[in-house]
């Protein structure tokens, strides 16, 4: 690892929940829902279009998993969110590559907005 101030490639301080070859997973540190997990290769890489087909996979691989885990802490959860912010303007903040896989139960609100100066 490169000498980078990016919170994802500081693992050390993170606290991760299964990781492979190319990814890892950790919780959402302002989850948008309970048990909101990022799923993040290890690799720094701005954006998933950055992203190899290995790390494509992995990231795939760990959703499953997560996705999994998540199901079995949680029976209230009946469906998900998955996806990517790809730059300011799709609300990215952390400009290493992550996916979100975010749990949505029977009768959630509507996800707040990806900027705080728009509405929902």
């Amino acid at each position: 690892m490169r000498d980078c101030e990016c919170v994802f490639c500081k693992r050390s301080t993170l606290t991760i929940l299964v990781a492979n070859d190319f990814a890892f997973a950790i919780r959402d540190k302002f989850p948008a829902r309970p048990l909101h997990t990022l799923i993040v290769p290890k690799r720094h890489i701005t954006d998933m279009f950055e992203s190899s087909a290995e790390e494509r996979e992995a990231i795939h691989d760990l959703a499953m998993l997560c996705r999994k885990n998540i199901c079995d802490d949680d029976p209230n959860v009946k469906g998900f969110n998955f996806g990517s912010n790809i730059g300011v303007a799709a609300g990215q903040k952390i400009f290493h590559a992550h996916v979100h896989l975010i749990p949505r139960r029977a009768g959630d609100t509507e996800l707040a907005p990806a900027r705080s100066d728009r509405k929902a």
